[in-house]
């Protein structure tokens, strides 16, 4: 569990909805850093990896775990506003 994660899930899914191998994870929602107010009623923000571009570009198994470890980070730090830049900046992109 990471501190500060609310009203967030974390799903599955084969592809992206343009059925490309190229999206391994993407983050659907509000980052932190943007939001007004966050009450009760609101859906969760969604954290989706995708499973086939996953298994495409990972060879091994340990790669395969490096490859979800760095992605869920990725989508982790969008959820707390960090921009791809910063993530670049830091390695994590």
């Amino acid at each position: 569990m990471v501190d500060g994660l609310e009203n967030l899930v974390f799903v599955t899914e084969d592809r992206p909805e343009d059925g490309s191998l190229d999206l391994l994870g993407l983050y659907e929602g509000v980052a932190l850093t943007e939001r007004d107010r966050y009450g009760f009623g609101e859906l969760p923000d969604r954290i989706v990896l995708y499973r086939e571009p996953l298994l495409a570009i990972a060879e091994t198994l340990d790669e395969l775990r490096d490859e979800i470890h760095v992605t869920l980070v990725h989508e982790i730090a969008h959820y707390y506003g960090i921009d791809d830049d910063e993530l670049h900046r830091l390695g994590w992109a």
